[in-house]
């Protein structure tokens, strides 16, 4: 019982550094990537559908991603899809590609910026102290059920205590490298 719930513990905290990542990388810094357009969806004949299930997405230099659709009749769609996906983005049609250029971050953006990631941090930070405590309290409830003693209670509270400090530390890490690559001008 211990080493199941340690290990489902474990596993549920790096889900939420996994998520944390994927929330990280959806926050932009000057540099185009194509990952920045993932979660836009576009209007495809009625069906909210991913923007890279309807077109090409590549790099087409440093700080601008083209979409290219595979049907002609989607050029305008994916255009406004991206324009109202609240990314700050000014998209262009040039012939049958959609440009989509990245303006440059002011100070003051960037400040905005690393307030939100602080705060994708700390939701991270929360969710793993949550797992922390809904360990804590399955322990609890097997040491009143008699199933473990109050001995392996303590040592396995102390494991999971460990294991919530480095999945702090790792978000944290997360965080700290964000924050530097926002703050680069």
């Amino acid at each position: 019982m211990i080493p199941e719930l340690k290990k489902n513990t474990e596993q549920k905290m790096q889900k939420s550094l996994e998520a944390l990542k994927n929330d990280l990388g959806k926050v932009r810094t000057g540099r185009a990537h194509t990952g920045l357009l993932d979660h836009v969806m576009v209007d495809y004949y009625g069906t909210p559908t991913a923007i890279n299930q309807v077109a090409n997405v590549t790099l087409l230099d440093a700080r601008t991603i083209g979409v290219q659709p595979w049907e002609k009749p989607m050029i305008a769609k994916v255009e406004k899809a991206i324009r109202d996906a609240d990314l700050g983005l000014n998209p262009s049609t040039m012939g049958d590609i959609v440009r989509v250029p990245m303006p440059m971050l002011t100070e003051e953006r960037r400040k905005d910026l690393i307030k939100v990631v602080r705060s994708e941090a700390e939701d991270a930070r929360i969710a793993i102290r949550n797992l922390r405590r809904d360990a804590n309290h399955s322990l609890k409830e097997a040491v009143k059920a008699k199933e473990i003693s109050e001995d392996d209670d303590r040592r396995t509270q102390d494991d999971v205590q460990k294991l919530t400090d480095r999945y702090i530390a790792e978000a944290d890490k997360m965080l700290a490298l964000k924050e530097q690559e926002l703050l680069q001008v």
